[in-house]
This record gives C-alpha cells, structure tokens and sequence, in this order.
C-alpha cells in the first residue's frame, strides 16, 4: 500500500491530497492517514474522484454518523445538502427569483455548517458534480489560525463566553423574516462555547460565523459588534484558502476550525451541482450548553 502524498496550499490552512482513489473503500491505515492530515490541515482537496451519491455516502461514514438535511434545502431528508441551480427532479435550471435560490444566497456568508444545531458538525464533504467554467469558487478561513494570532489580552477576554446560534439569524441577515414559523420550529436558538479545543491535538479555535447571532449576557449591539471584530480578524487573507473547483474535485473542511463561504457564478448561464454530505459532530467534545438565556437589547 502506498501513503498517500499531502502538499500544503496555504500558509494557514488546506491540502492537497493525492495517491488515493476514494471512490472505492479503504483500508483502515490509508483512511488514517486522511484523517490525520484532516487534523493537521483543516481542509483537504482530492481531485479527479468522480463519486457518485453511493460513493460518496460511504466514503464519508469513515469521518462519523451523517447528518440529514433539513427540510427547508431541495435535498431534504436525504444525507445531502444540494447545492445547485438544477431543478432536482427536472434537471432544468432554477430561475434566479425563485425561493430555493433566493435560499442558497446565504451560503455566501463566512459560516460554520450546523452551528446552529444542538451538536455543532465535525465536517463536510463536497463533491464537484457539475462546475461551471467561471466562478462559483469556495473560501475557507482558519479559525483556529485565527484564535493563535489573537492578543492575549482578547484570549483572556473572550475565553469563557458563550454565543447564541440560530439558523434564521443568517437568513435574516440578507432577507429578513425569510422563514415562516413553521420552518424556524425545529431548529431553535442553541447556546455554544465561542473558545473550542480539539480533542485530538489540543489546538484551539473558534466558533462564529453567520449563525452567530448573539454574545450570552452582552448587550445585543456589543455582542454583534465583537463578532464583527472577530469575523474580520479570522478572514484576513493571510488566513484563507480559496478553492477554484473543477469536475470530480472533493473537498473535505473541518467545522470546528474553518469557516467557508460561496461566491457568485452566473446562475442563468451555467449549470451547477455541488452534493454536501455533513458528519455529525461528538456530543463529548463540549456541545451545546443548556439552553438560550434573554439577551440584553
């Protein structure tokens, strides 16, 4: 069996990994290898891997238990999150004022996927179906490369606090009262540490993004505003990763130490699918808190 070469592509975060096929399974060692330059890196790139749904299903239960999509995304019920401009049952494309793309604009806030879910997601694997020739990049920022060059000072500062996480605050974000009360019912606000340690190595990182909506026990505006500063500290270009994807690329990214965003493509002109599958997180690994507290406006 040969290992498998990892070359890194950005000072803070991201390789590429090469010397694998995973559209078939692994042997336990080679898939060590992966996860542990998935520790190391954050966000690993595999490409020429044209997986298909089963495929990628059953590469991705080696990282853990899959997550299953909510009800709002056009994949709903299935292990995928369905990023595309395709109609999933006509494979036409999707008129740029209809709700599901109107949805997926979102996806171009810096977030974490599931934060706002009671155990936040260990990571996500996406897989390059359909890629338009232009556009549609992808962004990733270390938010554990963030934590380290954060003055000690503000390590202090921010070292016990807890941040309200609610899946309508990024929708609001962009178009206000986006989901009806029905869609907000099964996700409500929960509570996470914003300081989070990786169990495996020890390194620290945090857990903002576009779900955060609020610091526990700040004013409302202070706590938005720390954030903010937060935000912009973790995306400084010496701290991201962008991916220009191709056909058969999978990206794997590590929520509890990245941050990703989407970017804009010509949805009318190209045709685009992007299958996400996401692994649940470990509950032991520190979770969500007890429950949402009133915040202070």
């Amino acid at each position: 069996m040969t290992a498998i070469s990892v070359t890194r592509l950005a000072p803070a975060l991201a390789a590429r990994v090469q010397g694998v096929d995973i559209t078939r399974p692994l042997p336990d060692p080679l898939f060590a290898e992966i996860r542990a330059a998935f520790e190391e890196h954050s966000v690993l790139v595999f490409h020429d891997q044209p997986l298909d749904d089963d495929t990628q299903i059953a590469f991705s239960r080696g990282f853990g238990p899959l997550e299953v999509t909510l009800s709002v995304n056009p994949a709903a019920g299935t292990p995928f999150a369905r990023q595309s401009n395709l109609d999933i049952k006509t494979g036409e494309v999707i008129p740029s004022d209809d709700r599901r793309m109107i949805y997926q604009q979102a996806n171009m806030l810096w977030h974490s996927d599931s934060s706002f879910k009671t155990v936040p997601s260990l990571c996500s694997l996406l897989s390059g179906r359909i890629v338009p020739p232009e556009g549609g990049a992808t962004e990733f920022a270390s938010t554990r490369a963030g934590y380290a060059a954060l003055p000690e000072a503000t390590r202090r500062r921010i070292e016990d606090l807890v941040v309200v996480h609610d899946f309508s605050w990024s929708r609001d974000q962009l178009h206000p009262g986006f989901f009806t009360e029905q869609e907000r019912a099964p996700y409500p606000p929960v509570r996470h540490r914003l300081v989070r340690t990786n169990p495996v190595n020890g390194r620290r990182a945090l857990l903002i993004g576009a779900h955060a909506s609020s610091i526990e026990g700040m004013p409302l505006a202070e706590g938005r505003a720390l954030l903010k500063e937060l935000l912009d500290h973790v995306t400084r270009p010496e701290r991201c990763y962008r991916h220009e994807w191709r056909t058969g690329d999978l990206v794997i990214w590590d929520n509890r130490a990245v941050l990703h965003r989407a970017t804009p493509y010509d949805t009318t002109r190209y045709r685009r699918l992007m299958q996400r599958t996401t692994i649940s997180g470990d509950p032991r690994e520190g979770g969500a808190l007890a429950c949402v507290s009133s915040i202070s406006a």
